[in-house]
């Protein structure tokens, strides 16, 4: 009698690397967020935009060093506190699924404790899924850091989540 040999699993690709965006990366961050908001899960934001805040991103590197990832934590000051909002989340098409956006998650709330702010808030118009696998729960923007909530578009109909740090 013969034994059919084991197949090896197939490999998946490694997770990226995750670090700070600097001013080399504002054409990639804003081609890797252009389909997101043309199909309305991010809000369109100029190309300048990433220009002026590219320190505020976090971008996930695959092994070919293309951005497959990123996200944008700001800081604001309130009430003597300090809570951070993290916006622009996005994933290629083809890395969704594969661990890029937890990476960038846990990194993101990693420098949420470092900076040593008291929340981390979001909002999206999606379910949440992977923010709520991380302790994010909904919020009303009331909880949410004022300047941020007034910006957020009421007619998105966003779902504002929040976690302690």
């Amino acid at each position: 009698m013969t034994t059919a040999a084991p197949r090896p699993a197939p490999l998946s690709p490694p997770l990226p690397r995750v670090r700070t965006a600097g001013p080399g990366d504002t054409a990639a961050l804003a081609g890797l967020s252009r389909p997101f908001a043309r199909s309305g899960a991010l809000r369109a934001r100029p190309d300048s935009l990433y220009a002026a805040r590219a320190a505020e991103f976090l971008v996930a590197v695959g092994s070919d060093g293309r951005i497959e990832g990123c996200v944008g934590l700001r800081v604001y000051e309130e009430d003597g506190g300090h809570a951070g909002v993290l916006y622009n989340f996005c994933v290629a098409g083809h890395r969704q699924g594969r661990g890029v956006g937890g990476a960038l998650l846990r990194t993101a709330l990693a420098l949420g404790r470092t900076q040593a702010l008291g929340a981390l808030f979001t909002a999206t118009t999606g379910d949440g899924r992977l923010f709520r696998r991380y302790g994010f729960t909904p919020v009303t923007a009331r909880q949410a850091p004022r300047a941020w909530a007034e910006s957020l578009d009421p007619r998105r109909n966003a779902l504002v989540l929040g976690r302690p740090l």
